[in-house]
């Protein structure tokens, strides 16, 4: 039985050079989803810490970004109602990663804009099948307001 032949489907992947940053402080972690992402023909971006993963947000306008909860100085929560609230990155798609993955952690993650979340450890179908779940018709990650949450509208002059 070929591959090909075991999945039930063909996996829809994000277009190649989709721009990715990783924001965890673990190197496992980070060497791990940059080899899977880097497999796939995606740009890998790195940072060990909020601060600097925001910086690097911020500057390298990424089309997805990974974003761990448990981080040194700043924490993924702040990290992302900072990315929220950043016109550059505001319409980023997040997906949260923790090895602790309450119930109430994924409640907070969503009430606060992330657009899905990931248990430590992972494997490769699922880490691709969580980008594919934010793909668009185009094989473009995009981001959705959950329940709980409000698009901002900018009501300028």
């Amino acid at each position: 039985m070929s591959s090909s032949e075991r999945r039930e489907h063909d996996r829809r992947n994000a277009s190649p050079g989709t721009r990715v940053l990783v924001i965890d402080d673990s190197p496992t972690i980070v060497a791990l989803l940059k080899r899977m992402l880097q497999q796939n023909h995606y740009e890998v971006l790195v940072a060990y810490d909020g601060e600097s993963g925001l910086d690097i947000a911020q500057r390298e306008r990424p089309d997805l970004i990974f974003l761990d909860i448990v981080l040194p100085g700043i924490d993924g929560f702040s990290a992302l109602r900072k990315l929220r609230r950043h016109p550059v990155t505001k319409d980023t798609p997040v997906i949260m990663i923790s090895g602790n993955a309450q119930a109430t952690e994924q409640f907070y993650v969503q009430r606060i804009g992330a657009d899905d979340f990931m248990k430590k450890p992972f494997s490769r179908p699922e880490v691709f099948s969580r980008i594919e779940g934010l793909l668009d018709e185009n094989g473009v990650p995009r981001h959705s307001a959950r329940p709980g949450t409000r698009p901002e509208t900018s009501d300028g002059p």
